[in-house]
C-alpha cells in the first residue's frame, strides 16, 4: 500500500499500488571520494508506484532535481554509440522536416552539446537548455549557445518573450527525469512554433517490464513511461502525438513526435495506433500486468547472488565494467559489495578514482583489467555490451568471460 501523501504527479490520485520495491538506495550518480567513505551516506526509498487512475508508473520525489542535477557526472560525449545515435537523428530530422538556416532547434537537457553540434555543422541555428552548470559550460566552450536553467513554463515564457520559439523542440532522456511533468509539458506548448515539431526520447516501460530492466529505476527517473501515459499527458496540454519510433537505445526507448493539437498539417501515423494496441494487449491499461513485476525482480536477485556465491566459492575473481547509474541500482539492491566484485572500470575520467555509491566498489581506469586478469567481467551498462565486449575482447587471452545480469544472468564464453 502507498502512503496517503503520495499523489500521482500527473492526475493527483493517491498512489496505492506498488510496482516494484527496491528497498533504500543512495542517489545513483553520487560517486564518492575516498575521504567520504567513512561518513554517513544518505539513502532514500526506491519504491515505485503505479497510479490506478492513469497508470503512470512513478517514483515519488524524495530528492529535488536541484540536488541531483546541479553538478552532474554524466557527460554524453563519452559514449561512441550515443554520439552515433545523435548524428543519425540529426540527419533524419533534416531529411524529414527540411530544417535549415531559417529554422530554430532547441534542445531541453542539452548536456555538453553532444547532439546540437551536428545541427550546427549543418548550418541550423541551435539553442541548448541545460541545468547542470559544469556540463553546460562544456557546451558553451564548444560554441553551442546554452541557457543554464531548468525547463518548465517559466523558462518557456522567458524564451517566448525574447522571441525564441522552436521549429524543432527536442529532449532525450529528460521527460522521465522531471518531477513536475505537467509544468514541463505545458512549457513545451509555449515554446513550440505553430507548425513546430517536438521529439522526446525516453525508456519504454513495456520493454522495461518484458526484459526485466529493473536496474533502470533510480531516483533521477521520476516517471516510467508508456505511449498510453505520454499521449494522455500531452493531450491534456494541447499537444498531439502523430508518430513514434521504437529505438534500441537504453534497452528500448520510444521517440515520440508531437505537434500542437490545432496543427492539422501532420496527420497521426499508423505506428501510433499499432503501439497503442500492443500496449493495451500487454495489459498496460490495467493493474494486473504491473503487479507481477515485483516478484520477477526478486527472482533475478536470487539468480545473481547464486552466480556470485558459486563463482567465489570456486575461487574465481570478478571485476566489473562501467559505473552507470543502473549498475548502482542493481548492486545496492542485491547487496553486492567488494566482497564479490573487486573493482569496476570506466572510460570517463570524471568517474575514475571515485567509489560507487552505496557499495563503495572502487572505480579504476580500464587498464586495470589487463593488470589483474579477472576470471569474470560483469558488464553493468548492459545496453552497451556489444561495444564493450569488442573494446575489451582481450580478456579472452587469459580465458576471462563477460557476464551480464539483466534481463537474466548470462555468461558469454
Amino acid at each position: 500500500m502507498g502512503c496517503a501523501d503520495n499523489r500521482c504527479r500527473y492526475c493527483q490520485t493517491p498512489l496505492r499500488h506498488v510496482f516494484v520495491d527496491l528497498g533504500v538506495s543512495p542517489l545513483a550518480n553520487s560517486y564518492l571520494k575516498e575521504e567520504q567513505l567513512q561518513k554517513m551516506e544518505p539513502h532514500f526509498p526506491l519504491c515505485v508506484y503505479v497510479c490506478d487512475a492513469c497508470y503512470l508508473v512513478q517514483l515519488p520525489e524524495v530528492q529535488s532535481p536541484e540536488e541531483i542535477f546541479s553538478d552532474y557526472a554524466y557527460f554524453s560525449s563519452f559514449s561512441d554509440t550515443w554520439l552515433q545515435h545523435a548524428k543519425e537523428y540529426t540527419g533524419l530530422m533534416i531529411d524529414r522536416f527540411g530544417f535549415g538556416s531559417q529554422s530554430q532547434v532547441i534542445e531541453i537537457a542539452s548536456n555538453d552539446g553532444y547532439l546540437l553540434q551536428y545541427f550546427k555543422e549543418k548550418g541550423v541555428p541551435v539553442l541548448g537548455i541545460e541545468p547542470a552548470r559544469n556540463v553546460a559550460k562544456a557546451a558553451q566552450d564548444a560554441g553551442i549557445p546554452t541557457v543554464v536553467k531548468f525547463f518548465g513554463t517559466q523558462t518557456a515564457k522567458e524564451l517566448f518573450d525574447e522571441g525564441k520559439q522552436a521549429d524543432l523542440l527536442l529532449g532525450n532522456n529528460v521527460l522521465a527525469h522531471v518531477p513536475n511533468i505537467n509544468d514541463f509539458v505545458a512549457g513545451m506548448k509555449i515554446v513550440l512554433k505553430p507548425r513546430g515539431v517536438i521529439t522526446m526520447e525516453f525508456p519504454h516501460i513495456m520493454r522495461l517490464m518484458n526484459e526485466n530492466q529493473f536496474d533502470t529505476i533510480y531516483h533521477e527517473h521520476y516517471s516510467y513511461l508508456s505511449l498510453l501515459s505520454v499521449e494522455r499527458i500531452f493531450a491534456s496540454h494541447g499537444l498531439t502525438l502523430f508518430d513514434v519510433d521504437e529505438l534500441p537505445t537504453h534497452g528500448g526507448s520510444l521517440r515520440i513526435y508531437a505537434r500542437h493539437t490545432e496543427d492539422s498539417s501532420k496527420p497521426i501515423g499508423p505506428k501510433i495506433e499499432d503501439l497503442r494496441r500492443r500496449e493495451t494487449s500487454a495489459g498496460l491499461a490495467g493493474l494486473d500486468a504491473y503487479h507481477s513485476f515485483n516478484e520477477q525482480v526478486k527472482e533475478t536477485k536470487r539468480k545473481v547472488l547464486t552466480f556470485l556465491v558459486d563463482a567465489k566459492r570456486n575461487g574465481k575473481t570478478i571485476a566489473a565494467y562501467g559505473a552507470p547509474a543502473k549498475g548502482n541500482t542493481l548492486l545496492v539492491y542485491c547487496g553486492i559489495r567488494s566482497d564479490f566484485i573487486d573493482y569496476t572500470v570506466d572510460r570517463s575520467p570524471h568517474k575514475q578514482n571515485l567509489y560507487l555509491p552505496g557499495t563503495h566498489i572502487p572505480i579504476c581506469h580500464p587498464d586495470k583489467i589487463s593488470e589483474t586478469k579477472p576470471d569474470y567481467v560483469v558488464i553493468l551498462p548492459w545496453n552497451l555490451k556489444d561495444e564493450i565486449m569488442e573494446q575489451m575482447s582481450h580478456i579472452r587471452d587469459w580465458g576471462g568471460k563477460f557476464v551480464v545480469f539483466v534481463p537474466d544472468v548470462k555468461v558469454y564464453e
